[in-house]
């Protein structure tokens, strides 16, 4: 039987043994880490969160939060690989109970399959939970023609979680979910991914042109698509995205304190730690170690619901992208040239937590939304 000190240990082992060694090039070639989802897949952390009784490890939030940060810390573009994977298998654990989910499952948990969300379209941004394609009903199915963007794992997954406006949904929040296998017709990969930061994550574009998905295929009853977007998606999102942040802080620390130990003054006759560099240091760590504290409340809060469960999982996130792109840029800064020239790994720090805060929903979005709750207005 799994335990959470086994499956942090095992994704421990593998962040120092696969991940880092390779996450620098992996990087700077914008290269998917086929190996790193093996290694993931053996171990059994990709069905970290999935009931036992398909053959998953039965864990909750606070074995998945440090899962997560000890794999940000050696590669955030897995990090978020694994993110989205363990959020797709979640959204197929929700769904009505059938054969084929339950097949998926054990494969998931066995690691033969790995799986990502597609709901992120360019027409409505930001705001994930709102697609503007729509199913059209066909016989026993429906077709689907839809332009998904930021696709995490496109390409390389072997079924996409995807949204759709409801075939007789009315309005913007009328959605349904669907499970698209990689396979099917007419489903391609629009493009490249090439971003600034998470590189190595394969998030590029994916078009769907009038694909035919059978009933068998979809997750949720028809206009229940957000419903499951906002109670089982968003929470482990935005919990998941403050522990990238977090492991990213920590990467950063770590870092920062090699350099100046190991760099020097030599006309002083110091180390760069020995001088006003450190007061920089600690208010990183003052910083990392407050997102932590952060992160254990919102982990308490999903694994004992409340009142205020909803607000702190708006809050996260919010919060840990802007701590992350303090830290890394304190990091940056105490560097200095080493860091700037890419001599260090900071700068990919730096720019894989640009990420956080435009990923929707975005930090904006989100001081939006907490903003209205605590005024007492509806979110939508």
């Amino acid at each position: 039987m799994a335990n959470h000190e086994g499956m942090l240990a095992s994704a421990k082992y593998i962040a120092e043994t696969v991940l880092a060694p390779s996450a620098r090039q992996n990087d700077r070639e914008g290269r998917f880490s086929i190996e790193a989802i093996s290694a993931l897949g053996e171990a059994g952390l990709l069905g970290l969160t999935l009931p036992e009784e398909v053959g998953g490890c039965g864990l909750g939030p606070h074995s998945f939060s440090g899962v997560m940060a000890a794999i940000a810390e050696a590669d955030a573009s897995v990090a978020m690989v694994y993110l989205m994977h363990t959020l797709a298998a979640s959204t197929i654990v929700a769904a009505p109970r059938s054969d084929l989910f339950s097949g998926i499952l054990r494969d998931i948990a066995a690691g033969r399959h790995l799986s990502t969300l597609a709901f992120s379209e360019a027409g409505s941004r930001s705001h994930f939970w709102a697609p503007v394609s729509r199913a059209r009903t066909n016989g026993a199915g429906i077709r689907l023609s839809a332009k998904k963007s930021w696709v995490t794992s496109a390409g390389h997954a072997r079924s996409y979680v995807v949204s759709a406006l409801s075939p007789d949904g009315s309005g913007p929040t009328n959605t349904t979910l669907y499970l698209v296998p990689n396979e099917v017709a007419g489903l391609s990969i629009a493009g490249r991914w090439d971003g600034l930061g998470l590189r190595a994550n394969a998030s590029a574009p994916m078009v769907l042109d009038d694909c035919h998905l059978g009933s068998e295929l979809r997750l949720t009853e028809d206009g229940a698509g957000f419903q499951a977007m906002m109670n089982v998606v968003l929470p482990q999102f935005n919990l998941g995205s403050t522990c990238v942040a977090l492991g990213l802080c920590r990467a950063a620390i770590k870092e920062t304190t090699a350099h100046l130990k190991a760099g020097r003054f030599e006309h002083f006759g110091q180390s760069l730690g020995e001088a006003l560099l450190r007061a920089l240091l600690a208010t990183m760590v003052i910083e990392t170690d407050g997102l932590s504290a952060r992160v254990d409340d919102l982990v308490d809060r999903l694994e004992r619901p409340r009142d205020t469960t909803m607000l702190r999982v708006l809050e996260r996130k919010a919060a840990a992208g802007e701590t992350a792109i303090s830290v890394t840029s304190a990091a940056m800064r105490a560097a200095g040239g080493a860091a700037f020239s890419k001599h260090l790994s900071i700068e990919r720090f730096f720019r894989d937590a640009q990420a956080g805060a435009i990923m929707a929903p975005t930090s904006d979005v989100l001081r939006e939304f907490i903003g209205r709750a605590t005024l007492g207005m509806e979110l939508f």
